[in-house]
C-alpha cells in the first residue's frame, strides 16, 4: 500500500517506520523540508511536501498536533475538495491542559475533519503513544494491543485494519464516526490517568467477571 504521512513527528515516524518494514511505501510530508529528510532517510522512504504526501498515498495519514490541523488542510485546498473521498487516517488527539479535550461543547476531531474535507476518515492509533506503536510487534502479557477504530466507509476501515495487522496488533471496529467521539474521550481521559502514575487497567475487572 502507498500511504502519505503528513507530519515529521514522533507518531509519523513511529508508524511510518512499521508500515515500511511491513513492506508499505511511505512518503512522509512536512513543513520542514529538512526534517522530512532527515526523516525519510532514517526509515529508508520517500519525503515530500505536505501537498506531495496528501496525494501520494492509497491512505493519508494525518499526525500532526491537533492545534495545527485546520492550518494544514487549508494550505491542502480541503476546503476546495482537495480531500474528498480519500481515505484519511485521523491519529491526533485534541487534548489540552487540565487533559481536557479542546473540542469539548462541538464536533470531535475526527467528525470536523471529515466535515471539513469530505475524506472517508477513521479514527485510528491515537489512543497510544508513540512508544508502543515502535515495539515490534506490540504484544504484552495478555497478548497483542487492539487497536479500535471508527468510521463509516467499509473499504476505508479494511484497508485500516490492514495497516493494523501490520503492526503485529488486532483492529476492531467499534462503530461509525459517530462514536469517534468517545474514543477520543476516553484518550484524553487515559491520557490523565498515565500522567499522575495510575494503571488504568486496576479500574475493570477480569473480562468474564464483568460479563458473568
Amino acid at each position: 500500500m502507498r500511504i502519505g504521512i503528513i507530519g515529521t513527528g514522533n507518531m509519523a515516524e513511529a508508524l511510518g517506520t512499521q508500515w515500511g518494514r511491513a513492506g508499505h511505501d511511505v512518503l512522509f510530508g512536512g513543513r520542514s523540508p529538512d526534517r522530512a529528510r532527515s526523516l525519510a532517510g532514517r526509515t529508508g522512504q520517500s519525503a515530500g511536501t505536505v501537498t506531495e504526501a496528501a496525494a501520494f498515498g492509497d491512505a493519508i495519514l494525518l499526525a500532526v498536533p491537533y492545534d495545527a490541523v485546520a492550518g494544514v488542510l487549508g494550505g491542502l485546498g480541503a476546503a476546495d475538495g482537495a480531500l474528498r473521498d480519500r481515505l484519511l487516517i485521523d491519529c491526533t488527539n485534541a487534548v489540552g491542559p487540565g487533559f481536557r479535550l479542546t473540542t469539548d461543547g462541538g464536533p470531535g476531531a475526527a467528525r470536523t475533519i471529515a466535515d471539513s474535507t469530505g475524506a472517508r476518515v477513521v479514527k485510528a492509533f491515537n489512543h497510544l503513544p508513540d512508544s508502543v506503536w515502535r515495539l515490534t510487534p506490540p504484544v504484552f502479557a495478555d497478548g497483542p494491543v487492539t487497536v479500535p477504530l471508527c468510521g463509516d466507509d467499509e473499504q476505508a476501515l479494511e484497508a485500516v485494519r490492514v495497516l493494523v495487522r501490520a503492526l503485529g496488533c488486532v483492529p476492531l471496529t467499534v462503530g461509525g464516526l459517530d462514536r469517534a467521539g468517545y474514543l477520543e474521550t476516553t484518550t484524553a481521559f487515559l491520557i490523565g490517568l498515565w500522567h499522575s502514575g495510575h494503571d488504568p487497567r486496576t479500574l475493570l475487572p477480569p473480562f468474564h467477571a464483568a460479563t458473568a
